[in-house]
């Protein structure tokens, strides 16, 4: 790639980290913000972050920061990879310092529980209206860990500018890491959310001992459910069955770097949720995910078709017992597979 131009990444965990790491590897100039100062530190002086992403060097043109309003000043695109519940503050946050050349990505993935919100449409309400067109997000089946060790990967881009998607494209885009384009940021975005409330469904599953059968048919009676939602809320069906569905879908539900199919994985293996959360530094979001998204089901009138979500919602929420819910989802009145829309 011959393009280069100067990045921001605002948030300095696993996924972040390993954002920042491969935009430096592009070319780009890149500035990482971190909340915690060792990370700061670590990545400056180590050239690592120890603590989110520990085992891979960082690229010369990568240093880290605490002053947010520099790493903002700094760049032309800025990655915002900040957990749901807290991208509101943070990004709007950011508003004094944002200007008409910016271009701002969110990499961020959920369902805000008070608002049931997904990510674009918190952004569009705390960003003023003269920077809704620079907006795009990421999205896709892409971990961390194999992102920073340039394994290939194959990512989705959605505006609603084609223009701005097909920027951060051409500056994102290189030979291990290929980013296509879309305007269909609903369906992204509900993809993104939704796949990590089946992923603990998924590793619930594996934990309680169930083999491939119902691991395949939760998947894909999962992606049956996330297309419904996202079909109500506007969204292009095809979407959901492409990179920041079915793929991002199948890679959390299978893959052992999971975050949200380790907690699944643990329920199923007879931990408590609370002794799950409390044992790791990293977020899956798909727990608070699964509030917002029964919540939000209900919202769209879509209640009864979504019952893997409402069973990860009494599980989690209120406590069901795994057995109790699998039962429940399986004696369910029999019908055909396909529900008109």
């Amino acid at each position: 790639m011959s393009e280069t131009t100067t990045v921001g990444v605002i948030g300095a965990g696993a996924w972040g980290t390993a954002l920042a790491i491969h935009a430096a590897r592009a070319g780009h100039e890149t500035v990482l913000w971190a909340r915690e100062a060792d990370v700061v530190r670590d990545v400056n002086e180590a050239r690592e972050n120890k603590i989110f992403l520990p085992g891979f060097e960082v690229p010369e043109k990568l240093s880290a920061t605490s002053d947010m309003e520099a790493c903002v000043r700094h760049a032309k695109l800025l990655l915002t990879v900040t957990p749901t519940p807290y991208v509101g503050q943070v990004v709007g946050g950011c508003v004094d310092w944002l200007t008409d050349d910016h271009i701002i990505v969110s990499c961020s993935k959920g369902i805000e529980n008070k608002s049931l919100e997904t990510v674009n449409e918190i952004l569009e309400r705390v960003l003023p209206r003269r920077l809704h067109s620079q907006l795009a997000y990421l999205s896709g089946p892409s971990f961390a860990k194999e992102v920073a060790m340039e394994h290939p990967t194959a990512v989705t881009v959605a505006s609603f500018m084609p223009g701005i998607g097909h920027e951060v494209q051409r500056l994102m885009s290189t030979s291990r890491f290929r980013c296509y384009t879309t305007r269909d940021v609903i369906g992204v975005e509900m993809g993104g959310a939704l796949k990590n409330v089946m992923a603990i469904c998924t590793g619930a599953a594996d934990g309680l001992g169930f083999g491939h059968n119902a691991r395949a048919g939760l998947i894909t009676r999962g992606l049956g459910e996330i297309t419904r939602m996202a079909v109500r809320k506007g969204a292009n069906p095809l979407t959901l069955q492409g990179l920041a569905g079915m793929g991002d879908l199948v890679l959390t539900c299978t893959g052992d770097l999971s975050r949200n199919r380790t907690v699944g994985k643990r329920l199923g293996g007879g931990e408590s949720l609370d002794d799950i959360l409390g044992s790791t530094v990293t977020v899956a979001e798909g727990v608070l995910t699964s509030r917002s998204a029964w919540q939000l089901a209900q919202k769209l009138g879509v209640a009864e078709q979504v019952p893997i979500i409402e069973g990860a919602y009494r599980v989690l929420w209120e406590g069901q017992d795994l057995m109790s819910a699998l039962d429940e989802l399986m004696a369910r009145p029999l019908k055909d597979e396909w529900i008109p829309q």
